[in-house]
């Protein structure tokens, strides 16, 4: 099943390829102050488009954060916005680039992990060997045997607690991946910019020349902005753990890019992280997860179409995509599915 995939997928294109511009701005601003504002790049230029689509009169087809999101909504911000950046920002400073870089794999696996052990999202052999093959792609990537040793320390335990953060945030982002992701992704932009800019320029950083701070807003509404957008579309049609694994490919599209752009050599280590990559996309790929299941009835909104998990409607059928409160009654079926947002059922030892 390619096509649910496709979100995830250039999610980590559009990430992957910040990696190599956000390396040339580096050369002209500090990683801190960089970062507030690739973060805040990404939130105005969102929240421009959601001021834009009200002054032209055209709603989106999707549902409106609520009062009841907020809970959600502050440990997401909190998580993946605030506190992983500044654990990063910490650890960055006591350990060599070449360790942080593998181990900012660790996001992917606390991604994986909490999906599949906190959250019981279904995950089976199959799956679990797609994505080790990918995050072992990403591993082998960022290893630099000759980029230099020295003490792992405490700077590597707030690297580790950095991608933990963002392993969290991604599963709680999984309980707002109904509402609008445009709407998600530009509060969650506006606040980790705000918060990482305002610690950057306190540590005695400075702003850019203008050229370099649009340099920077660009990169950061296609790198951070609608590569989240695209991460959320992902978990509502995949669940957390296979985004989450689609995701680690990110590094590997990065270098690539990197090559081609910077002029980076392309040693053995891009095309074995390219084979590791390609095994374990296929794994994913190729899955046909079918089985009987029951749905209950449950009330939400969210966008969608009328499909056969939508038939609520008496008399027209509003054409095209649209969003509103309905109600699912319970409906025992079997077709071919991923954990999305109407099949975050159990499983027994017995479903596949």
């Amino acid at each position: 099943m390619i096509r649910p995939a496709l979100p995830a997928l250039a999610s980590a294109l559009l990430f992957g390829a910040s990696t190599p511009f956000a390396k040339l701005l580096l050369g002209e601003v500090g990683p801190q102050v960089l970062a507030g504002l690739l973060y805040l790049g990404s939130g105005l230029g969102l929240a421009a488009l959601l001021a834009g689509r009200r002054l032209l009169g055209r709603p989106a087809a999707e549902s409106p954060l609520r009062l009841a999101d907020l809970p959600w909504l502050i440990a997401v911000v909190l998580t993946g916005g605030v506190a992983a950046p500044l654990l990063l920002m910490i650890g960055l400073a006591t350990t060599p680039a070449s360790v942080a870089a593998l181990m900012l794999n660790l996001e992917g696996l606390a991604t994986l992990g909490i999906a599949w052990a906190v959250f019981r999202e279904s995950v089976d052999r199959r799956l679990l060997l797609g994505a080790f093959a990918i995050l072992a792609g990403a591993a082998l990537l960022s290893w630099q045997p000759d980029g230099g040793g020295g003490a792992v320390g405490w700077g590597a335990v707030a690297i580790a607690a950095a991608c933990l953060a963002w392993g969290v945030d991604n599963n709680l982002t999984r309980r707002l991946s109904g509402a609008d992701p445009v709407q998600l992704a530009a509060l969650k932009g506006l606040v980790a910019g705000v918060v990482n800019l305002t610690i950057g320029l306190a540590l005695g950083g400075a702003l850019p020349a203008v050229p370099v701070l649009a340099g920077a807003a660009v990169v950061g509404l296609l790198g951070y902005g609608a590569s989240l957008v695209l991460f959320i579309l992902g978990l509502r049609t995949l669940g957390t753990a296979r985004t989450g694994a689609y995701f680690s490919t990110a590094p590997f599209l990065g270098a690539l890019l990197a090559v081609t752009m910077l002029g980076e050599p392309a040693g053995w280590q891009l095309g074995a992280s390219a084979l590791l990559m390609a095994v374990g996309l296929w794994l994913h790929l190729a899955e046909r997860h079918q089985h009987h299941h029951e749905h209950q009835p449950i009330e939400h909104e969210h966008a969608h179409s009328h499909d056969a998990h939508h038939q609520h409607h008496e008399g027209e059928t509003p054409p095209g995509p649209h969003a509103h409160r309905h109600t699912h009654d319970r409906l025992p079926h079997a077709h071919p599915h991923h954990p999305d947002l109407h099949h975050r059922h159990g499983h027994s030892k017995e479903s596949p």
